[in-house]
């Protein structure tokens, strides 16, 4: 990034949490900003310096976060909002935006940018080999922000038209009996011996990877710290891999 003469905001991803997947382009970003601001843990991974002041703030006020930055940005400041893994999956880019259409006219002049980043599922499908290797889908199973009937419909959807599927907050323990509602779907229109995939923890020291079918899996494998794939009918193994074809009839 060019150094700039007025304020700025970036949306940036962290990747899924180790330092070395963090891109070229979002050093550069907070390597030049005066304010970060984000999810308590995130911008805990920020290291401090002279110049730079850190905002932390709880995990819903998303909107509260977006405006803040947008407003520090109005007022002259370099604002970096940060996300783990990719900012635009599941995470504050799309919140910015939500807080820009809301907001003053004005805001919508200012110098905004989205930096990608390496998001969970992703770096977890590396680690499993390849099981998002044909046509997929990822869904994020919480209910916080939508119905769970409409996860229901989109779990058979997804099911029965034979897409690989990336699973993003599948249990917490406020709604702990939901994935096991999910799993039960999936069994009904996948198949059991379809191949699910649970990756804890993916690039951390904590990382834990678990892969068994439908039928083997139980809810108590997921928390809000793993991603889940499900392969489709064609997804297999071969040896410590998994992978589902390129091709599909």
């Amino acid at each position: 990034m060019n150094a700039p003469t007025q304020g700025w905001v970036v949306i940036a991803g962290l990747g899924p949490g180790d330092e070395a997947l963090i891109t070229s382009q979002v050093r550069d970003a907070l390597a030049q900003a005066t304010d970060v601001v984000g999810y308590i843990p995130y911008v805990r991974r920020i290291a401090p310096r002279d110049g730079l002041t850190l905002h932390e703030s709880d995990n819903r006020v998303e909107l509260d976060r977006a405006a803040h930055a947008l407003d520090m940005a109005a007022q002259g400041r370099r604002v970096v909002v940060v996300s783990s893994g990719d900012p635009g999956v599941f995470a504050m880019a799309s919140a910015l935006f939500e807080a820009l259409e809301a907001g003053p006219e004005a805001w919508r002049e200012l110098d905004i940018q989205v930096l990608p980043g390496i998001t969970a599922m992703l770096a977890a499908a590396a680690r499993i080999g390849a099981p998002l290797g044909h046509d997929f889908c990822a869904i994020n199973l919480s209910d916080n922000l939508k119905p769970w009937a409409l996860i229901e419909t989109r779990l058979r959807a997804a099911g029965g038209a034979g897409f690989a599927m990336a699973f993003y907050n599948p249990r917490s323990k406020s709604r702990p009996h939901q994935f096991a509602r999910a799993l039960e779907i999936l069994r009904e229109e996948c198949g059991g011996d379809t191949l699910i995939s649970f990756a804890r923890a993916v690039s951390t020291e904590e990382e834990r990877i678990v892969t068994v079918t439908l039928d083997e899996a139980t809810p108590d494998m997921a928390d809000m710290r793993t991603v889940v794939i499900v392969g489709n009918r064609d997804t297999r193994r071969v040896g410590r891999f998994v992978y589902t074809p390129r091709s599909a009839e």
